[in-house]
């Protein structure tokens, strides 16, 4: 194929040299076996036949190099192929682990780089209150604010005129050690709240928090109050009290560990809803107004975007409207899954709905196989419907990202009428 492709030019006259090398190639090749020969068509032709098309094609400018490089890359993909199942569910395991630690590093060179950015916007405050000593405020932004006391005063940020441009947000950063940082991310791992932040925004939300200790029986927020900060709970138990149009006072719940509290008046921009007090000794995280708008409210609508026209494609979904995708993409928790792995047992108490985002699973009953699922396919609504134990076992076929929304939030936010008319169409 070469010759035919690339015709060799004219031999040259010999030369005694070149009659001595051919003699000796010619005696060489007689004293090849057939074992060498088929090795030679079998083993290596294929390869070097292969190589130098991929370097005729390429052109490559240093064919040595190329050659190299192109056998190095063989080499890895034959590697890959002797690698055992668990020895690459092994190498995962190292990578995810490398991976956390590098994610750790960036986290300290990010709080390095926003103690840089707070002290730098704190000098340039210095000069602009040297600026508002002398500068007086206009009357009818007095007036203004004299107005603003009947509102909320999130409200009256609201204000139009150059008087409220908006400023350049810089979260605060609020030295912590170690074991307080590791303490404060497997609470805030517990809220539903933070559960759509990525890694990056999870360290300025860390970074940012304050720690609270609180008395027993101390009041955190009162109702019908303005409010600046949410809290969440690290440690010790709170009731959370609203008071009637009667006077009487009623306890809604008690709220535990890794619980959030406040952030009704953030999200809403409306007074406190209820009165909290602690009934011992607690400790609260606490975060202000500013950072929680920038960056948890940034993070939602970054995770409803993402999620949006994926729901629209799964079909137990489609008859739901923009508003009701959009409440329930704020909702979802995204989960991932190994080759092999159960994700839900026959027998047991169903407590989530599942969605595959990526992947593939199995529904086995009784050990044997009923139903497959792909992207866009969801299942484990039946035991939510009906609330009996799980009919079926789900698990995954290959390495899979889910997205699983809890029993409480599945009856708030879906049509179960709907669902129970699809789930006749099921065995499991």
């Amino acid at each position: 194929w070469l010759k035919s492709q690339h015709p060799r030019p004219a031999t040259p006259p010999p030369f005694p040299s070149r009659v001595r090398a051919g003699a000796a190639a010619h005696a060489m090749a007689g004293a090849v076996s057939e074992a060498k020969k088929r090795y030679i068509v079998e083993q290596l032709n294929p390869i070097l036949e292969e190589c130098v098309s991929d370097a005729i094609e390429a052109m490559a400018a240093d064919p040595v190099t190329f050659m190299l490089k192109w056998m190095e890359s063989r080499r890895v993909l034959i590697d890959e192929k002797l690698i055992s199942g668990a020895e690459q569910d092994l190498l995962e395991r190292e990578n995810e682990q490398l991976e956390a630690q590098i994610k750790a590093l960036r986290s300290t060179m990010q709080e390095c780089a926003m103690m840089a950015a707070l002290s730098a916007a704190l000098e340039a405050s210095d000069s602009e209150e040297d600026f508002d000593e002398v500068e007086e405020e206009p009357e009818q932004f007095k007036k203004n604010i004299e107005m603003s006391k009947k509102f909320r005063r999130s409200v009256s940020a609201e204000a139009f005129g150059e008087w409220n441009a908006k400023k350049v947000f810089v979260p605060p950063v609020i030295a912590k050690k170690e074991a307080q940082k590791e303490r404060l991310r497997t609470c805030l791992s517990k809220s539903f709240l933070f559960s759509s932040l990525d890694e990056h925004d999870f360290g300025i939300i860390i970074s940012a928090m304050k720690e609270v200790s609180v008395e027993a029986d101390e009041c955190v927020i009162n109702q019908g109050e303005d409010g600046d900060f949410l809290f969440v709970i690290d440690s010790g138990e709170f009731d959370c009290i609203i008071k009637l149009p009667d006077g009487v006072e009623k306890v809604l719940k008690t709220c535990s560990s890794g619980d959030v509290f406040g952030e009704l008046a953030l999200l809403y921009n409306c007074p406190r809803a209820a009165t909290v007090t602690s009934k011992g000794a607690s400790v609260c995280w606490q975060l202000d107004r500013d950072t929680f708008n920038n960056i948890v409210r940034e993070a939602a609508r970054k995770k409803r975007d993402r999620y949006d026209n994926f729901l629209a494609k799964v079909p137990l979904l489609q008859s739901m409207d923009n508003y009701e995708r959009s409440q329930l993409a704020d909702a979802l928790r995204l989960e991932f899954v190994t080759e092999g792995q159960t994700i839900m047992t026959q027998g047991e108490t169903g407590t989530k709905f599942y969605i595959i985002e990526e992947g593939a699973a199995f529904a086995s009953k009784d050990g044997q196989t009923v139903m497959e699922y792909g992207a866009s396919d969801c299942f484990g609504e039946l035991a939510l419907i009906t609330n009996r134990p799980r009919a079926a076992t789900v698990t995954a076929k290959v390495y899979s990202k889910l997205l699983s929304i809890d029993k409480q939030t599945f009856h708030r936010l879906l049509n179960v009428n709907s669902l129970m008319e699809r789930s006749n169409q099921y065995t499991h």
